[in-house]
């Protein structure tokens, strides 16, 4: 299943994707077979603080529905659905707790000049970063050197705290492309990373969630990212030195995951810093993530 939001009239609303064409929520609740499901469902498209828990806890419900009925919902889509995606597509979630992980695949490591860590090298993004598919991207006036990093995305769907790994994929809703855009003067300079990885818009993630029936086996999917069409990065995720369930049990020791909070799990090789010369985003840009799976994240750049 795949599953975003989009803006209308100035609210975010839950979406469906089936194939090329999206649907409304609201075209699914009053068909959903539990008082229960409609319930959540309309308490997902209220637009309210508790809107997001909603959402995350209707999604198993939703998924097993669905897949029971696929007849009605082949009727739905052809009733009310629309081709593409949504022209105002928002972020599919709004974290508590932006998480990015630091040099977990091992080439990475290397091209950047690091040992590969011992234990997995955590830093956060501020919500101000947060950003959806298709937004451009303005460059900070005051940097000369961001960067690109395509991500694996993991979003939590279940409040958890201190889980195992044997248990950590069981509070994940889904996956989707995520890249975390880097001010490399500034997270060189500064001896931390917090202003260099948290400028407006550094943080775009989506288009949609996919759950994990759909987006299959995490560990396996082949990440890319296309600066104005040229291949810049191309990897696989099996390439991971921390592995998700590792991650999730090791932040969820002492942070507590929520519904919607986001983890970057860490980007191969071939960012620009690292490149002979090195490449650095500039106006007009356009930078695609595409990973196996779960679609195509673009953002385009812009001048501060």
């Amino acid at each position: 299943m795949r599953i975003g939001k989009y803006l209308n009239s100035g609210h975010e609303r839950p979406f469906l994707q089936n194939q090329n064409h999206w649907l409304d929520w609201s075209a699914l609740r009053d068909h959903a077979p539990e008082a229960g499901l409609r319930d959540l469902m309309a308490a997902a498209l209220e637009g309210t603080p508790a809107a997001q828990a909603a959402f995350f806890t209707a999604l198993p419900g939703l998924e097993t529905w669905l897949a029971r009925d696929a007849a009605q919902l082949a009727r739905l889509f052809s009733a009310h659905g629309q081709s593409g995606l949504p022209q105002a597509i928002a972020p599919p979630c709004r974290p508590l707790n932006f998480i990015c992980v630091g040099l977990n695949y091992r080439d990475h490591a290397l091209e950047s000049g690091a040992e590969p860590p011992a234990a997995p090298l955590l830093f956060a993004k501020t919500g101000n970063a947060i950003h959806a598919h298709g937004a451009p991207i303005r460059l900070p006036q005051t940097s000369q050197k961001v960067d690109y990093e395509a991500e694996l995305a993991v979003v939590i769907g279940r409040r958890c705290h201190g889980v195992s790994a044997a248990d950590a994929l069981a509070h994940v809703a889904g996956y989707c492309c995520g890249n975390d855009i880097s001010a490399r003067d500034f997270q060189f300079a500064d001896g931390q990373w917090y202003r260099g990885k948290s400028g407006d818009g550094f943080g775009p993630f989506g288009p949609v969630i996919v759950t994990p029936k759909e987006a299959g086996d995490p560990h396996q999917l082949r990440i890319q990212l296309r600066l104005n069409g040229q291949k810049m990065q191309d990897s696989n995720t099996s390439n991971l030195i921390f592995s998700i369930p590792e991650l999730i049990a090791y932040i969820s020791k002492t942070i507590t995951l929520e519904s919607g909070d986001v983890i970057f799990t860490g980007t191969p090789p071939g960012v620009g810093f690292a490149r002979k010369p090195p490449v650095y985003l500039k106006n007009a840009d356009l930078m695609e993530v595409e990973i196996e799976n779960l679609g195509i994240l673009a953002n385009s750049i812009v001048a501060g």
